[in-house]
């Protein structure tokens, strides 16, 4: 059964006052087309927002820290535009390209200067005023957890962010800085796929589970590596996707949302007819044998 015209009602709470599409828009690519032209990117968001996707996910060091910007066009194009959709965006990852090209080597930086003019320079690129959610990039080994939760936690009081989460955290990391917070977290950000099955049972979505948080799942795809190729896995998964009349990317997808602990995964592509497919995930109801066999096809073993 088509279950597209469900889709809008599929929303995910994040914070208070704030909710998201149960799929999301990741835009790591946006700068790499050939086409980055306002009306183009205009297209891609248009055509998610038909499916009843309206999260779209960015970073500041997309693109060499261009990614924002050429999104940042079609706002400015039309304002109108920015109230249908929330935007996440990330920072602390400082790369020797772009405006940090004559930094001495790739490091991170979780100092409350360089968070709020990092914050500052996405709200001019993405030509808003505000940024529903923020996510500190990657783990800071010399994050002061004070310093870095009294610069989250005064931007949402600055309204200059609607909530705070991170990526690519550990449950240890996230305990650390959200000790040091009086706004909660809403998401950890983390690599999750059937290429990449650690998460289900390494702590991570355990802990966030607990915490009832919801989780962001980056590289769903398995950064395209369960899209090629022939194995036991791709077999079983393209053996799924003729019962429910879908493609790979639909089951891999699938997979994730029939986990308990409300994963939104982040899928990324410049490509209008890929866009337009995204929701085919919502086709696809696994039962728990089916998910198993996935999961088995991904370990390579069955279950102990």
């Amino acid at each position: 059964m088509d279950t597209r015209n469900d889709f809008t009602l599929d929303r995910v709470n994040m914070a208070e006052g704030l909710s998201f599409s149960r799929l999301v828009y990741g835009m790591w690519r946006i700068g790499d087309d050939t086409d980055t032209s306002a009306d183009h990117v205009r297209a891609k968001i248009d055509a998610c927002l038909a499916q009843g996707i309206t999260t779209l996910d960015q970073a500041d060091i997309y693109g060499d820290y261009t990614a924002e910007a050429v999104l940042g066009q079609a706002f400015k194009a039309d304002p109108a535009l920015r109230q249908k959709v929330e935007l996440v965006t990330k920072c602390d990852i400082v790369a020797p390209c772009g405006k940090y090209a004559d930094v001495a080597c790739k490091h991170y930086d979780t100092s409350k200067a360089h968070i709020e003019a990092s914050v500052e320079s996405s709200l001019r690129d993405l030509g808003t005023d505000y940024i529903d959610l923020l996510l500190i990039h990657r783990p800071d080994p010399l994050m002061d957890h004070e310093e870095t939760g009294a610069a989250l936690d005064g931007l949402v009081k600055a309204g200059k962010i609607r909530a705070a989460g991170v990526s690519n955290f550990r449950p240890w990391d996230v305990e650390l800085l959200q000790s040091a917070m009086d706004t909660k977290l809403a998401t950890n950000q983390i690599e999750i796929s059937l290429a990449r099955v650690e998460p289900f049972t390494d702590g991570d979505l355990a802990f966030h589970q607990r915490r009832k948080d919801p989780v962001m799942a980056w590289s769903p795809l398995g950064g395209g590596s369960l899209m090629t190729g022939e194995s036991e896995l791709t077999r079983r998964m393209d053996a799924m996707a003729g019962d429910f009349g879908v493609d790979r990317a639909a089951i891999a997808v699938a997979f994730l949302l029939r986990h308990p602990a409300t994963i939104l995964p982040v899928l990324g592509t410049n490509s209008l007819e890929r866009i337009a497919k995204i929701s085919d995930a919502r086709k696809v109801a696994l039962s728990r044998v089916q998910w198993f066999q996935l999961y088995e096809a991904a370990l390579g073993r069955e279950v102990a």
